[in-house]
């Protein structure tokens, strides 16, 4: 799909929307008197307002992702970009968005808020992605469709000629969603998001990376469309603090804490497998394990009775019988398996 028309999606409203403009998006250097945004003057480490357009804390996210500038947004986890899609894209009342099932739950409350709605496809057999069922249920109003990969909770990646076949065939903007794409064994989507300009890639801080206390969520996409979020969001979306503690722990190399989770990952899994209550361990590209289990409730119970806390998914269709279980450091794994391995 060529530019022109992805922005042809754009609501017309968005599209002619004038932001709210602060002095600091003109003035480019650090030091100054700063006498226009009505701001307390004596210093105490935050008494001004943070850079809206986050240019340090991106230019840093750039240089490890491997993605300009300008094809990034930084939201307030990724909830924010989420939301935005849908404010950006979807006309309330009007449009809809497709999105696989399960899947992460923020998709459909972020619609509901939106007021658009979600057409769900049902994944196929062990968390296959339909790609005939998802373009089936398309129509000349739906303006998103979601895949989250590796996916939430199954676990599994997808393949990436699926997807692409999905970003060619689709006459709106594929949102690809790679929380846990650190620990999969497949490349990003980024590798390709300059040639697909209906594509729009979500990752997120709070995994690999370890900030999940600091709300840091990342979108890639053409620098149209990110300008276009750029200017829809709150001024001020991320905070001083929170940006200068990014900065400082996006320094340190994670690469050994995700290779060890990696292979933790495997080992949890290999001996889930040899337990008698446990009926099947599903592959996992991400941190965390889903496993079908004779009584997903009792043993979740179990777990808590001894503050082991995992995730029940059991209520939702296709998991039934499951619980999500994140890989821990390795002490908090054999904590778990412990339990697990002699309960009934």
């Amino acid at each position: 799909m060529e530019l022109n028309e992805v922005l042809r999606l754009v609501r017309k409203n968005i599209i002619n929307l004038a932001p709210y403009s602060t002095a600091r998006d003109e003035y480019k250097g650090k030091l100054g008197v700063f006498l226009d945004a009505n701001e307390n003057p004596f210093e105490n480490r935050y008494n001004r307002y943070p850079d809206p357009r986050q240019l340090e804390l991106k230019g840093i996210i750039s240089a490890i992702k491997g993605v300009p500038v300008e094809n990034m947004f930084l939201g307030n986890g990724s909830d924010e970009a989420i939301d935005l899609c849908f404010r950006v894209f979807c006309t309330p009342g009007k449009d809809n968005a497709v999105a696989i099932a399960p899947s992460y739950g923020m998709y459909r409350v972020a619609a509901d808020i939106n007021d658009v709605e979600v057409r769900e496809v049902q994944l196929g057999e062990d968390f296959s992605l339909p790609v005939d069922s998802l373009l089936a249920s398309c129509d000349e109003n739906t303006k998103l469709m979601f895949i989250c990969s590796p996916n939430n909770p199954s676990g599994n990646s997808f393949p990436m000629e699926q997807m692409l076949a999905l970003a060619d065939a689709f006459n709106g903007v594929l949102v690809v969603d790679e929380a846990y794409i650190d620990f999969a064994n497949q490349p990003s989507l980024l590798t390709v998001l300059p040639k697909y300009k209906n594509l729009i890639v979500l990752q997120t801080l709070s995994k690999a990376y370890g900030l999940a206390g600091l709300r840091l969520g990342l979108a890639f996409a053409d620098a149209e469309i990110m300008s276009i979020f750029a200017k829809v969001k709150y001024p001020y979306n991320i905070n001083l603090a929170g940006m200068e503690r990014a900065k400082e722990l996006l320094a340190r190399d994670v690469n050994a804490e995700i290779e060890l989770l990696k292979s933790e990952r495997e080992r949890v899994a290999a001996a889930l497998e040899q337990m008698q209550c446990v009926e099947k361990v599903f592959p996992s590209d991400a941190n965390f394990l889903l496993v079908k289990v004779s009584d997903a409730r009792g043993l979740y119970d179990a777990l808590i009775e001894e503050q082991v806390i995992v995730r029940d998914r059991s209520r939702i269709k296709g998991c039934e019988g499951t619980l999500r279980i994140t890989i821990g450091k390795p002490e908090e794994n054999d904590r778990m398996l412990a339990i697990v391995d002699k309960w009934k």
